[in-house]
């Protein structure tokens, strides 16, 4: 409002009612400056000519509104008679209305009531009486459902010009709740942006509007509106259930392609809620959608007007153009259209075509009276007027002319520059030789040129042959089609009908009529067409001859997901078509699965699909849909995922929404947009021609398997397989196979698994094909180009060429014949340098008991850039019984020459009886080099043993280490171990099985994990660490997998062998931990592996989720050897422990060197030695101490430690140094000190370096100064409070600046026989390392025995070797049931002015802390620096979960705040402690910091749940942003969810979604609490502050107490948000009083206002606690210090009381009252002491003095009020005097009323206006958010009539007995 001052008058003088004068309740008024004008109303005179047609004449009601320029009527009903708009009449109306100019256009309709509704309207003349103006409207068309098109409401514009009508797709949801239905008309009004334009009224005729439905209309406005501002939507509330409760509206705009959707929620009905039946939609912005733009188009079918050339067909066309072309359409063909010389228009969309060049028409009828003569098309876009005429003239009959009944029609026009010739193509159709080969199918073909292609046409006709596609025969076919130019494909199928449907098909031939033979194309195929052979295919997409189908065609793998609800299935026919850049598929009918699941399209299942064609490009959108045939023919369809590895993509097409005739919006095909596109790994085509020899018995029926090595890497295991019966004698196989691109290839492997009847195959040759690029460079130079950096089209011709590899086997693979080997590798013929190489292979099994095998094992080999052998069986070994107990056997392995060696994998089955295996090493002798290289291993593959693989990876070492080895063979201790695990890598592998319904399985889980370098192979998961029983419901099993550089982990491939009872398994996830790469990766799965589940497969290929990657800092190897004394009794079965220490204080975790119990027995037994290799993290070079002990459990525990000697390799790997940490001391309760942890100090180091001529060289040195052992005296004080002492255990850890002493158990008091009693000092000694300054302490005990709950006053720990001593205060309760219930604290030095973590452990970045809500201490300076630069601000968020079932989630929910150009990174919203999920229909509140992005523009929430499971219903987001005082409502009712809405787990709000309410302002304040050195100075009562400024006060904020605040001798900082009130003029604190230390010593408290850093400080100094506190008081009023300027008064406040002279006046209640002034209130006074010993008497003055009070400045109210107490508590006030000191005013506050239960108004309180006159303004200033009290309880009267009925009788009475006493004078 910029110009208050305006008003407008906007005069009306009329009824408003449907019943009273001109029946109008809608008018428009005009607005004037002048109240007396009088509105200039226009008036129109509208004159209505119905036609002469039989039945014109309507009984409907009739509207029209009238468009101007300055704006419309609106829709006005035309009623004068009872019976208007007969047949040839003329009716005339006259309508009132503001004067709209020139007039544009009407809208004029019907309502379709009454019995013959149908109109015919000639035309409409307007006459503008105002303007002298007559406006013609012709017509000339029906208004009728059953006639014309349809329509009974049209646009007309002036002078009755075609309007150009925008049509625009309005979808109304009804809600799913009962009663949501109505059978009212409803109405909807378009509202165009601005509101500048809109539709007028438009009756939505033909809709259902039932529960749950959506209903579709196209209405066509003669004006282009989108994107819309609003939807005005309702209804006229007739008929029996008029009350309608609508979900939204969706409007479409084909030609901007924008979906706007308007939610509404809410009923429109006069019962229900607010009782309106007509609102105002607005957008959700976040909604809107980008779809195909499509233009207006108006099309004409002239049929000829010859005998019988009418059709009852229906007919379709498809329209060419330069850019593309349209989609099939259809023309429904009602009663009368396409008859004889008719020419029938049809309104179609278009999307840009370019200019046309052809059209296709046809009808599918091949019926005798189907038959049609056509004589020409045209097309006319209806906005720029372009057209188009395409001439045809002849018959679409199967009976005349050529029995065509598809014709094509080239383009003709002004538009068109050649009008493309019409060709007969002869196309020769030749079935193969093979037996039964032939088909009765229906065959149809598409010739695709380089000018579109012919459409699918039925084979029908044979020119040659009357039993067609019979084996051997040739078929020629005509298909007469506009020139294709060029023939590049040939696309024939057929539809799988018929007895024996399957095909093979020869090739196909192709050349135009009136051609030389030689110009024929020839298209080879060779391959079956049927369901059952091959690859199931029954169409295929053929090239010419010499280029290969199989490499130019792109494999779309389709995956269909029905729906998990009830009556999902479907028996339709589903069909699919895709939308690419660069072309389009047809219509795909899915008619054979991959994966072939028996009953396609059933609840809960995904089907496969795979779809071979030319490369479309990128795909931009789908069709999918059925034939809605079949019992059950309804379909609800989840979700379509297309991949395409050839692309590199994945496609995600979310659905979830139902394909029926009688659900929602009744559609069976729906077009759906991808929601994501993720990148895969990207694959090449690869064809594949395998030859099995022709010798006696060649063929084979087991699994055949290849792998291909390049020069850049090698392929997955491939298999080999389809579906017919492949590999049999003198056959040629051919696969087509999706790869990984390896450059030039080098050999390939080719092998089978020995299994089935028959296994033995002579192979001939394996032939390999690939499409590779050639560039051919031109001569033209380049141009350098300053700006673009495009490359010039003409540098490089790109030329696909295919690579040819032959590989000649000529051998057997079979047990039985030739070498044995049923593995083979090969080169490629003629080019390779490269030749088989023999490897002998010595496998050494160890000496240890037990430690041979009865399993088979398996061994691949890998070279450094060679590939390797794959894996290979080791069967024929020197001797009879494979590896024994100590036995070296020999194997001979026969591979392609792999160069040097890098690795090797070694692996068994777990078969036979005994099958854990001691492997001591492997040794492989390359018999061409003549080089040896060792792999030592020394260690178990077993289940039971170990680590539980029974697969390992080993690397060579140095001759020189293994024969050191084998020198000191009396200790008989690996010592390789540690390169072994330097190089290599131990994942940890958990995976967590679902918790559901039969999720657990028994089969045999196998895992590989694949690396960008190279696989693992398959792992067998047996041993899990945690479970016995492995893979159950619900449950979590760690495994370990080890293996050498395979790169960064991209996916991993985990199945089963579906063996066992119930195999089933639900797979959760799947998380991995790599510590030595320190990074943790989770691959959600959240699938079946089941064979009747899902898509029925076993094995699942997942990929790491993004958003729960975490990353660390790597760990390392290190190598402990533990050598126990030889002394009795010195060994133990106790869990020991270690712990290692770097400079500065960085140590490891806490690490068990043993995995199980049956570890614990085995070791650590007398004078043994014990190795161990751990991963732990990395301390430095320098290993300062170590900390070792145990448990003390198991039978024996006591241990006698001689020394421990710790290994770590050097950083170049050339070597290793070993420390020594001397010990020779027990750790057993009842030896020595009785200590079972200790702490050593290295003594000397050995260091072994690798020399470059093979030698090693051994250094040997004493440690420098290591750290000294220090003895620390620690007292521990427990309080001298009633039940002060613990019996339970309790713990300490140091901390100092060089380390910690790790958690010790104080066991033994030296002073107290009975420890931590009351009042008592306990004193403890405890030997440790050097910790230099201690700082802080852990103190805990363990809640056990009878009265664990203690008092720890304080810990005073003195360094006896320093003399230094170091206090610890604590004076507060360890306890369960006590305080914050807490049992371990962090105490702090008392001088320690560091930072202080609180107990969460270690610091975090700034970036982690986003989301807690409580900032805990220890990044207090952090976030205070942050807040102070104005860096972070802190937003609140609030989160609202669904109701609906499945709306909950348990995922991390995250949150982006977007502004114009910068954005918060991710803050999460963590759940606090206690809760695991946004559970349903719940509030959850957050606070988190945050970049500040000054306006926020859009907001991103999700969450990284990425399973199927994972969904969450977000019905609400609320975002506060204190500092900008506003708060953001959005209100989305959206799922996040993979299997629901639209699939995305992520979605981004437009700020425009939100409601935006502004909220008071907030500044951020840093608030420093400083609590007094005092004994018992600290608190756990809560505290509460308001602040009061010049500006106004708080409200009463709690102070958290946050864990450790608030303790003796502390200052606390934290960020706090306050209104902005400053200057700041007080501060008021308050205790409750509560809690186990009440008492609290105030300091002071300092506020900083980090917005201009100003400081203001409060001091008190004092106790506030009842018992130490003089005055006892809990409450205290401190004034601001501002630049040493106190910001009030102080003063003392004399209270005047006066009670009234009338009878029963006093009181002997206790009285209170509140002071309000200028700087804020005076908190509650209670008016105790008063100058008189007997208060509130009759007529008395009673004073009070309040001293030390701070001055409120001017007062303007009192609030005073009694408790009601004592024999007489009704009091009859007079008034109030009150003097302040400082100012020396007096203020009077006038009362006269009772205070009393059962007087006057019956009220105890009353606030009092100050009297004095210049007061009474500041009233308005300050008091105003107090006096709504007063106003309470004035309304509790007037809303009770009975109450107020009584107070006037008790005011009567009360009036007469005050005139009776003479006082009322006092009363007027």
């Amino acid at each position: 409002m910029n110009r208050p001052h305006l008003r407008f008058y906007f005069p009306c003088n009329n009824w408003l009612s449907k019943e009273d004068g001109d029946g109008l309740y809608v008018r428009d008024l005009i607005g004037s400056l002048n109240p007396m004008d009088v509105p200039k109303i226009n008036k129109y005179v509208v004159r209505v000519f119905t036609g002469e047609v039989s039945g014109s004449g309507t009984d409907a009601d009739v509207f029209i509104n009238i468009f101007g320029e300055k704006g419309d009527t609106g829709v006005r009903k035309l009623d004068n008679d009872k019976d208007n708009f007969e047949k040839g009449a003329e009716d005339k109306f006259t309508l009132d209305a503001p004067n709209l100019g020139r007039l544009r256009k009407i809208n004029i309709g019907h309502n379709n009531k009454g019995g013959s509704a149908g109109w015919f309207l000639a035309k409409v003349i307007i006459e503008d009486i105002g303007n002298k103006c007559v406006y013609q409207f012709p017509v000339g068309r029906w208004f009728a459902l059953d006639e014309d098109d349809g329509k009974i409401q049209r646009d007309i514009l002036v002078g009755g010009t075609e309007a150009t009508g925008i049509v625009y797709n309005v979808a109304v949801v009804t809600g799913d709740i009962r009663g949501a239905g109505t059978n009212s008309k409803i109405h909807v009004i378009l509202h165009g942006s601005k509101g500048l334009k809109n539709s007028g009224k438009i009756f939505l005729e033909g809709g259902e509007f039932e529960r749950a439905r959506t209903d579709l209309f196209n209405v066509e406005i003669a004006a282009l509106l989108s994107p819309l501002s609003r939807v005005t939507i309702g209804h006229d509330n007739c008929g029996v259930s008029s009350g309608w409760y609508c979900e939204k509206v969706v409007v479409y705009c084909p030609f901007t392609g924008i979906e706007q959707t308007f939610p509404c929620g809410k009923w429109l009905d006069e019962d229900e809620g607010d009782g309106l039946i007509e609102r105002e939609l607005y957008e959700m912005v976040s909604l809107r959608q980008r779809r195909l733009k499509k233009s207006p188009w108006s099309l004409w079918i002239w049929t000829s007007d010859i005998k019988n050339a009418g059709t009852d067909a229906t007919i379709f066309f498809q329209i060419y153009g330069d850019k593309g072309k349209s989609d099939e359409m259809k023309l429904d063909n009602n009663s009368d259209n396409f008859e004889t010389g008719q020419t029938d228009k049809f309104m179609i969309e278009l999307p840009d075509l370019g200019t046309f060049y052809k059209l296709r028409i046809w009808h599918e009828k091949r019926n005798p009276f189907a038959g049609w003569h056509l004589n020409k098309v045209t097309l006319l876009k209806t906005l720029t007027k372009e057209k188009y005429s395409f001439n045809c003239g002849r018959w679409l009959d199967i009976n005349e002319d050529d029995n065509e009944i598809v014709r094509e029609l080239p383009a003709e026009g002004t538009l068109v520059t050649e009008v493309m010739p019409v060709i007969k193509y002869r196309v020769t159709v030749c079935t193969g030789m093979v037996s039964g080969s032939g088909t009765d199918a229906n065959v149809f073909v598409c010739l695709i040129g380089e000018q579109g292609d012919t459409g699918e046409r039925v084979l029908y006709k044979c020119i040659n042959n009357v039993n067609k596609f019979e084996k051997g025969n040739a078929d020629e076919f005509f298909v007469e089609a506009v020139t294709l130019k060029q023939v590049r494909r040939v696309r024939i199928g057929h539809d799988g009908k018929g007895g024996s449907s399957g095909w093979y098909l020869a090739k196909v031939i192709v050349r135009e009529e009136g051609q030389p033979e030689s110009e024929a194309v020839e298209f080879p195929c060779y391959r079956w067409l049927d369901k059952n052979e091959d690859d199931g295919q029954i169409v295929r997409e053929l090239v010419p001859a010499g280029e290969s189908p199989m490499l130019k065609n792109v494999s779309y793998h389709i995956s269909v997901k029905t729906g998990d609800i009830p009556g999902a299935s479907s028996d339709s026919k589903v069909f699919i078509k895709l939308y690419g850049e660069k072309a389009d598929t047809s219509k795909e009918p899915l008619l054979v699965s991959d994966n072939d699941l028996g009953n396609y399209f059933e609840r809960g299942r995904v089907d496969e699909f795979t779809l071979d064609t030319m490369d479309i490009g990128k795909i931009n959108r789908i069709l999918i849909g059925h034939d809605n045939v079949g019992l059950r023919s309804g379909w609800f369809l989840a979700s379509v995922q297309i991949t395409v590895p050839v692309q590199g993509r994945q496609y995600m097409f979310p659905c979830n929404r139902w394909l029926d005739k009688d659900e929602a919006d009744g559609r069976v095909e729906v077009e759906v947009y991808p929601s994501e596109i993720v990148p895969i790994e990207k694959l090449i085509n690869y064809e594949v021609s395998v030859v099995t020899g022709d010798v006696r018995a060649a063929g084979t029926n087991a699994k055949v398997f290849m792998q291909i090595y390049g020069e850049t890497g090698k392929t997955e295991l491939i298999i080999l397989e389809n579906r017919s019966n492949n590999f049999e004698r003198g056959a040629t196989d051919i696969f087509k196979i999706e790869a990984a691109d390896v450059g030039k290839i080098y050999k390939i492997r080719i092998g089978h698994d020995g299994k089935g009847i028959g296994d033995g195959w002579f192979l001939e040759s394996v032939t390999l094909k690939r499409l590779a690029v050639k560039m051919n460079e031109s001569d033209k130079k380049k141009k350098k180009k300053k700006k673009s950096e495009e490359v010039e089209e003409e540098e490089t011709k790109v030329e696909e060429v295919i690579d040819v590899y032959t590989f000649v086997a000529h051998r057997w693979l079979a047990k039985d014949e030739g070498d044995k080997e049923l593995v083979v590798e090969l080169v490629p013929d003629g080019e390779s340098v490269l030749e088989e190489n023999t490897y002998e292979v010595h496998v050494l099994t160890g000496n240890v008991w037990g430690a041979g095998t009865d399993s088979n094992v398996f061994l691949s080999i890998y070279g450094v850039g060679r590939g390797d052998t794959g894996e290979r069986q080791l069967k024929r070994s020197n001797n009879l019984n494979k590896f024994e107990k100590g036995q070296v056997d020999v194997f001979t392995i026969k591979a392609i020459d792999l160069g040097e060696l890098k690795k090797l994998r070694i692996r068994h089955d777990n078969s036979g009886g005994s099958p854990s295996w001691f492997l001591e090493r492997v040794e492989i002798v390359d018999l061409k080099e003549s080089t040896t290289y060792y792999f030592p291993c020394q260690r178990w593959l077993a289940v039971e043993e170990d680590d539980g693989q029974i697969v390992r990876e080993l690397v060579p070492v140095d001759e020189a280490f293994v024969k050191k080895d084998s020198e000191n063979d009396g200790q008989s201790l690996a010592t390789l171990g540690l390169e072994q695990k330097a190089k290599s890598t131990t994942y940890t592998v958990k995976v967590k099985t679902g918790d559901k319904k039969n999720a657990g399985t028994d089969a045999n889980v196998f895992i590989t994990l694949y690396g960008s370098k190279d696989d693992t192979g398959i792992v067998s998961l047996k041993a899990s660490k945690i479970n016995k029983n492995k893979f159950e419901r619900g449950k979590v099993d760690e495994f370990t997998v080890e293996s050498v550089d395979i790169g960064d982990l991209k996916k991993i491939k985990i199945g089963h062998d579906n063996k066992g009872n119930s195999t089933g398994w639900f797979l959760e996830w799947v998380e991995i931990d790599a510590p030595s790469l320190g990074q943790c990766l989770k691959f959600p799965c959240g699938r079946w592996l089941d064979k009747s589940e899902d898509d029925g497969a076993i094995e699942r290929i997942i990929f790491p989720a993004e958003l729960q990657t975490t990353e660390y800092i790597p760990f390392v190897p290190y190598e402990i050897t533990v050598y126990t004394s030889d002394i009795f009794g010195a060994g133990t079965d106790a869990d020991v422990f270690i712990v290692l220490y770097g400079s500065d204080a960085i140590c490891t975790q806490q690490k068990s060197l043993c995995l199980n119990k049956r570890e614990q027995r085995m070791y650590f037994e007398r004078n043994s030695v014990n190795q161990f290799i751990v991963e732990l993290e990395d301390v430095g070079d320098i290993i300062e101490k170590i900390r070792i002990g145990h448990n003390g459990g198991g039978l024996n525990s006591g241990w006698h430690l001689d020394r421990v000697a710790i290994r770590r390799l050097l950083p170049n790997g050339k070597g290793s140094e070993t420390v020594t940490f001397p010990c020779e001391r027990w750790l057993a309760k009842s030896e020595d000190d009785g200590e079972i942890v200790r702490e050593l100090v290295p003594s000397d180091i050995f260091t072994e370096k690798l020399m470059k001529d093979g030698t090693l060289k051994q250094i040997e040195e004493e440690v420098e100064d290591p750290l000294e052992v220090h003895t620390y005296k620690i007292s521990v004080f427990t309080g001298d409070i009633y039940g002060a002492g613990t019996d339970a255990n309790v713990f300490l850890n140091i901390y100092g600046d060089l380390g910690d002493t790790g958690e010790r158990k104080l066991s033994k008091s030296e002073t107290n026989f009975n420890k931590f009693e009351r009042g008592q000092e306990d004193t403890f000694t405890i030997q440790a390392v050097d910790l230099g300054i201690l700082y802080k302490i852990k103190i805990r005990h363990d809640n056990s025995m009878f009265s664990p709950d203690w008092f720890l006053e304080k810990v005073e720990i003195l360094d006896e070797t320093t003399e230094e001593s170091f206090v610890f205060l604590c004076e507060r309760w360890l306890s369960k049931k006590k305080e914050d219930k807490k049992i371990e604290r962090t105490l702090y030095e008392q001088t320690y002015d560091g930072e202080r973590n609180s107990l969460s452990g270690s610091s975090l970045s700034l970036s982690s802390q986003d989301s807690n809500a409580d900032l805990k201490e220890k990044r207090k300076s952090r976030l205070v620096k942050a807040a102070e630069e104005g860096l972070l601000i802190p937003y609140h968020i609030t989160v609202t979960t669904g109701t609906e079932y499945d709306s909950s989630t348990d995922s991390r929910v995250y949150i982006i705040i977007m502004g114009q150009k910068v954005q918060t990174e991710r803050l999460w919203l963590d759940l606090p402690e206690g809760k695991d999920e946004f559970a349903d229909g719940s509030v959850e509140k957050f606070s988190v910091w945050g970049l500040d992005v000054g306006e926020i523009k859009k907001v991103e929430v999700g969450h990284d749940g990425a399973t199927p499971e994972s969904c969450w219903l977000v019905e609400e987001l609320t975002i506060v942003v204190p500092t900008k005082g506003v708060m953001y409502n959005f209100v989305c009712k959206c799922w996040l969810a993979r299997d629901k809405g639209d699939g995305l787990t992520s979605r981004i709000l437009n700020i425009l979604d939100a409601d935006c309410v502004n909220i008071g302002l907030k500044i951020l304040y840093e608030v420093t609490v400083v609590t007094g050195d005092i004994e018992s100075g600290g608190t756990d009562a809560s505290i509460f502050m308001t602040v009061f400024g010049s500006n106004g006060n708080t409200e009463e904020i709690q102070l958290e107490k946050n864990g450790d605040r608030f303790e003796r001798g502390q200052e606390d900082s934290f960020i706090m948000e306050i209104a902005d009130i400053a200057p700041l003029r007080k501060m008021r604190i308050r205790t409750d009083g509560k809690g186990t230390r009440p008492h609290w010593f105030l300091e002071r408290i300092v506020m900083k206002n980090l917005n201009n850093q100003e400081v203001a400080t409060f001091t008190y100094g004092e106790w506030l606690s009842k018992v130490k506190n003089a005055t006892g008081s809990l409450v205290c009023e401190m004034p601001a210090m501002i630049n040493d300027e106190q910001m009030m008064e102080d003063t003392t406040y004399t209270i005047q009381v006066k009670t009234s002279d009338i009878g029963g006046a006093g009181t002997d209640a206790n009285v209170s009252l509140v002071l309000f002034g200028e700087n804020g209130d005076s908190g509650i006074l209670a008016l105790k002491e008063s100058n008189k010993s007997n208060k509130f008497e009759r007529n008395q003055m009673d004073e009070f003095n309040f001293s030390d009070m701070l001055s409120l400045g001017d007062l303007c109210k009192v609030r005073i009020w009694h408790d009601n107490k004592g024999i007489a508590p009704g009091w009859h006030l007079e008034y109030i005097d009150v003097t302040d000191s400082a100012t020396d005013k007096t203020f009077r506050f006038q009362c006269d009323r009772w205070l009393a239960k059962g007087e006057d108004d019956g009220q105890l309180i009353r606030e009092l206006a100050c009297a004095n006159n210049d007061i009474l303004e500041l009233k308005e200033r300050t008091g105003e958010q107090q006096t709504h009290f007063s106003f309470l309880q004035r309304t509790l009267v007037i809303l009770q009539p009975s109450a107020l009925v009584t107070v006037q009788k008790m005011e009567r009475s009360h009036l007469r007995k005050l005139m009776s006493t003479g006082m009322s004078r006092r009363l007027s």
